[in-house]
């Protein structure tokens, strides 16, 4: 199971992640904030609030990916 260990934000929608297998990759959310919930995200200010709650990075409107999501987009 995926955990997210660390997030970083890097710039624009990039968060870069180290996840629980010991890889560290560069996520961009820009294409993925479709949908009522991710609307606020597309504030950068809004999206640099994030943070790692259970396995996964979320922001204070609920909104969160699946850490398989994220690893699967990522780079």
């Amino acid at each position: 199971m995926l955990e997210i260990k660390s997030a970083t934000y890097i710039k624009d929608y990039q968060i870069e992640l180290l996840f629980n297998n010991g890889e560290k990759k560069i996520v961009d959310l820009k294409n993925s904030l479709q949908g009522q919930i991710f609307l606020p995200l597309k504030d950068r200010a809004v999206f640099q609030s994030f943070k790692i709650k259970f396995n996964t990075i979320e922001w204070d409107n609920g909104a969160d990916f699946a850490p398989e999501y994220l690893y699967e987009l990522s780079t």
